[in-house]
């Protein structure tokens, strides 16, 4: 009997095993196990030079009105292959990018379920791995609803994270750094206000997520190509630092509505044990579709200045009145009296456009141009903009033919207001008028709770209308920036007219309180995997009771730490967000600004670890010109700058503007020295950073 019972049970661990199949990255570091548990559960795991990163997790999605895929599949057929390509960015870190890996597709089928079949297929990359869900075309299988996606991310111990809290609505936290044991206990003071926020557990977090293990492992779990499905946060289980899928729901809790063929998101597992690794990582893009535009010559990276700043700090307004009450089509502006410190009149926008003309900036963005202003911050008002009609003191005409003269573009602003069903009604129109103006590029924003009620920014919905505005500004050969729009999931590839979006604590919150020192010593490792950030940088004078005495914040750097943030902060789309008249006080700093690229051939990080400080360097696009940006946080630091990226043999000038010996980001932030010197491949800096502070460097 024993015998016989021992038997059976080899038998069925056999069966078990048998299921189970494994594939490495090309450089074998990285190996990824899939294998089918008890009951048919799906399930995976990822080591990394033999270390647990991900230990055995379950796969599967819940249903809402057809059963589940959860359990009760059988393997019925696995394919392994493997990829390698280079493809070239219309921008980028770098010119060309390596596209190489090896794949598992494994196909499962529910035979309690009329034969019913899924596949579920993995990418193991040298960096890390992506994964999803494909439901492919069948007799059984046709519309469904997800209830909930069960995805897990069983982590090997009790990480260090840099986490912001779960929301369906906003990504705009600071970062909160500390063990995963501890986000319970952290997590009411990590949610701050919001003009629009919906937390869903005390133990929810958003991604990209970034982790180091106790035995040095770096780790960030994101998603790509998110395309017709819900944004996915992550909720932890901290007794057992198992993080789980957890989608955004729509107005009735709803979480996606699917229809065969189709297929989830990847999920995504960058790792590492070089922090440099993460920031240098293509996985997000690479598992994105090439470019669907033929003709992307009309795609170009900006630098810019902008009506903005003065605004954001209190010195002027988007407002033309003070009026309480307004109704586009029935309110005539020109009969009301005007509060005398709109932004964005003529006269004004055009020393925008001056400044921008001297010093080689490609455009202006201008915000607050368009009536409707006065009346729809945290109302419920459907029709608030039609993005047309302009405020009495803005010329359309005139400032058209004035920045065409000057050879600089003007930006648009579409403010939605979260109306998002107004916003598509109008963006026909509005493009048109954009195109008939000589615009083609426009930052959009999505301020406040979205209209129709009860539908959140990270829900399929919107993810399908931001797809739908991108889409639709690509047949007006229209770029898009997007304000509180869905993070970045390396779509940019697929459209990169989507040259920039916010998604996350910008440079504006340091007119509203502040961000910590350390807040761009993460956001690198963390918003930046999806795409880059528009997170004007630039700021010169740092009191922002200098241009609003009722506003006493300041700004968290140094004032060299702001040119550093064009390197350490990658974005084809960067502003120069101060004031032109600081800029003229501080012309020898500026230079930098006007020096640096925004497109480039290469990038080198040079010393990395999130939280704490960054060094990158970078060549910029066709040009014998390289620039080194290092920043710190709160903890002053020497910094080593290595050069062995230059041509051997040849001997460069470089221009290093640096922190003061006195400088500090809360006590004298606008300490700064410049000074050059004789640099070759084989010169090694030791320069000091500030508090707060960082430096930039321009290699020629």
């Amino acid at each position: 009997m024993r015998k016989s019972l021992f038997t059976m049970l080899l038998v069925t661990l056999c069966a078990v095993v048998v299921k189970a199949q494994s594939i490495t990255s090309p450089d074998k570091n990285l190996t990824l196990t899939f294998e089918l548990q008890a009951n048919g559960v799906p399930t995976y795991k990822l080591s990394y030079k033999k270390k647990p990163v991900i230990k055995t997790s379950k796969l599967g999605l819940e249903t809402k009105d057809v059963p589940p895929f959860m359990d009760g599949f059988t393997v019925s057929k696995t394919e392994t292959s493997n990829f390698d390509e280079t493809w070239n960015p219309v921008w980028g870190e770098q010119k060309s990018i390596r596209n190489h890996y090896n794949e598992l597709l494994v196909t499962l089928t529910q035979k309690a379920v009329k034969d019913r079949f899924i596949r579920i297929r993995f990418r193991v990359f040298n960096d890390g791995l992506g994964f999803r869900y494909e439901f492919p075309s069948q007799p059984n299988l046709n519309y469904f609803i997800i209830k909930e996606e069960h995805t897990q991310f069983a982590l090997a111990d009790d990480h260090k994270a840099f986490w912001l809290p779960g929301d369906f609505d906003t990504q705009e936290y600071e970062t909160v750094t500390s063990k995963l044991s501890e986000v319970r206990g952290k997590m009411k003071s990590a949610v701050t206000p919001n003009v629009s926020q919906t937390t869903f557990s005390p133990t929810g977090l958003q991604t990209p997520l970034m982790m180091k293990s106790q035995d040095g492992l770096y780790i960030n779990i994101h998603e790509a190509a998110l395309v017709d499905y819900s944004c996915m946060s992550l909720n932890l289980d901290d007794k057992n630092y198992t993080l789980e899928s957890f989608l955004t729901p729509d107005a009735i809790g709803d979480k996606g509505y699917m229809q065969a063929p189709t297929q989830s998101p990847w999920r995504t597992v960058i790792v590492s044990d070089k922090a440099g690794d993460v920031l240098m990582s293509k996985l997000v893009y690479n598992l994105n579709e090439p470019t669907k535009y033929k003709d992307v010559s009309w795609i170009k990276p900006v630098k810019y200045v902008g009506v903005w700043w003065e605004m954001i700090t209190g010195k002027s307004t988007w407002a033309y009145t003070d009026l309480e009450s307004v109704q586009l089509g029935v309110t005539d502006y020109t009969k009301v009296k005007p509060n005398g410190k709109h932004g964005a009149t003529t006269e004004n926008v055009k020393k925008y456009i001056d400044f921008a003309a001297k010093n080689g900036f490609d455009a202006v963005l201008v915000e607050g141009w368009n009536q409707g202003w006065e009346d729809w911050f945290g109302k419920t008002k459907d029709y608030v903009f039609d993005f047309v009609t302009p405020y009495p003191d803005f010329d359309v005409k005139e400032l058209h033919r004035y920045a065409a003269s000057k050879g600089v573009k003007i930006i648009m602003h579409h403010e939605t207001s979260g109306s998002v069903r107004n916003y598509e009604r109008h963006l026909d129109t509005a493009y048109k008028f954009m195109v008939e103006n000589g615009y083609n590029a426009v930052k959009s924003g999505y301020v406040g709770q979205i209209i129709p009620r009860g539908e959140h920014h990270y829900g399929q919905w919107l993810v399908n209308h931001y797809m739908y505005a991108i889409k639709k500004a690509g047949d007006y050969k229209i770029m898009v920036n997007a304000h509180e729009a869905i993070r970045p999931t390396g779509l940019a590839r697929t459209y990169p007219n989507l040259i920039g979006n916010e998604a996350a604590r910008g440079t504006e919150y340091e007119s509203f309180g502040g961000n910590t020192p350390d807040h761009t010593t993460i956001l690198p490792f963390t918003r930046l995997i999806g795409g880059p950030m528009d997170y004007t940088p630039g700021i010169f004078q740092t009191r922002i009771s200098a241009y609003n005495p009722a506003n006493n914040s300041f700004v968290h750097t140094t004032l060299t730490k702001q040119l550093a943030l064009y390197v350490t902060m990658y974005s084809p789309l960067q502003m120069a967000a101060d004031l032109p008249e600081t800029y003229e006080k501080f012309s020898d700093a500026f230079q930098f600004i006007k020096d640096v690229a925004v497109d480039w051939d290469d990038s080198y990080v040079l010393e990395a670890e999130p939280g704490d400080y960054i060094s990158i360097a970078r060549k910029a696009k066709g040009k014998n010109e390289w620039y080194v940006g290092s920043i710190t946080d709160e903890n002053a630091r020497v910094a080593t700058i290595k050069f062995n990226y230059l041509p051997k043999g040849k001997t460069y000038e470089a221009t290093i503007y640096a922190d003061g010996k006195d400088a500090s980001f809360d006590k004298n932030p606008q300490s700064y020295t410049i000074r050059k010197m004789k640099v070759t491949s084989k010169t090694v800096l030791k320069q000091q950073v500030a508090p707060g502070g960082g430096f930039a460097i321009s290699v020629k």
